[in-house]
């Protein structure tokens, strides 16, 4: 897609709004809902799976820097504090910006590239509500990839396994949250993806048979 093509009045419109929305979600209490003392359940994965879904892998991977950024400063206590993330700035600031920044980054990427992918061989309910489940999911993953990569012997981190092996540590510590944010993504994701489609906000290139009838 050229630079021109993108960079369009519907894009900027979006990503725009998107852009605000995890701004709103970062900085104030709506957008996080707390698990315990170290972890929330956030809501930014949405507006990156609607940006993914309106413009695509680049778009997603925009507003996933964007929530990166945010989720960074929220270790130093601006916006929403993150009581893990100003544990782990503590150990190193260089690795705790890469474990914030980087998967929040591919996640809207990878979840641009799943909707590329769908957009075309099924209904759109469905094809934005698989990409609003991805946007959850790479996040968690990703997130946790790099927790436990970039800290994996730090006293933190040591603290919070507390003997348990890797896996069942990213299963205790992120199950709940994990589950009920891929839940209402793909829930929200399918619902306004599926209205901004009918709006005429986002070109439909071709229909499946499922929208035909």
């Amino acid at each position: 897609m050229k630079t021109k093509e993108f960079f369009n009045t519907k894009n900027l419109v979006i990503l725009g709004l998107m852009t605000a929305l995890v701004i709103v979600f970062s900085m104030t209490p709506i957008g996080s809902i707390p698990v315990n003392p170290e972890l929330s359940i956030t809501l930014n994965v949405i507006p990156i799976a609607i940006a993914a879904v309106a413009c695509g892998p680049i778009g997603g991977a925009i507003v996933g820097g964007v929530f990166g950024i945010f989720s960074f400063l929220q270790c130093f206590g601006i916006g929403v504090p993150s009581g893990l993330g100003a544990a782990l700035l503590n150990v190193s600031p260089v690795f705790c910006f890469i474990q914030r920044f980087i998967p929040r980054l591919l996640d809207g990427f990878l979840t641009g590239l799943v909707f590329s992918a769908l957009k075309n061989k099924t209904s759109k309910p469905i094809s934005c509500g698989i990409t609003g489940f991805c946007a959850a999911f790479f996040n968690t993953v990703l997130f946790m990839t790099a927790l436990v990569v970039l800290f994996y012997n730090t006293d933190k981190l040591n603290e919070l396994r507390d003997g348990k092996n890797v896996i069942w540590f990213i299963i205790t510590f992120v199950g709940f949250n994990a589950l009920l944010e891929m839940a209402v993504s793909t829930v929200v994701t399918s619902a306004v993806g599926t209205a901004l489609f009918k709006a005429r906000l986002i070109p439909t290139q071709k229909s499946t048979p499922a929208e035909a009838n």
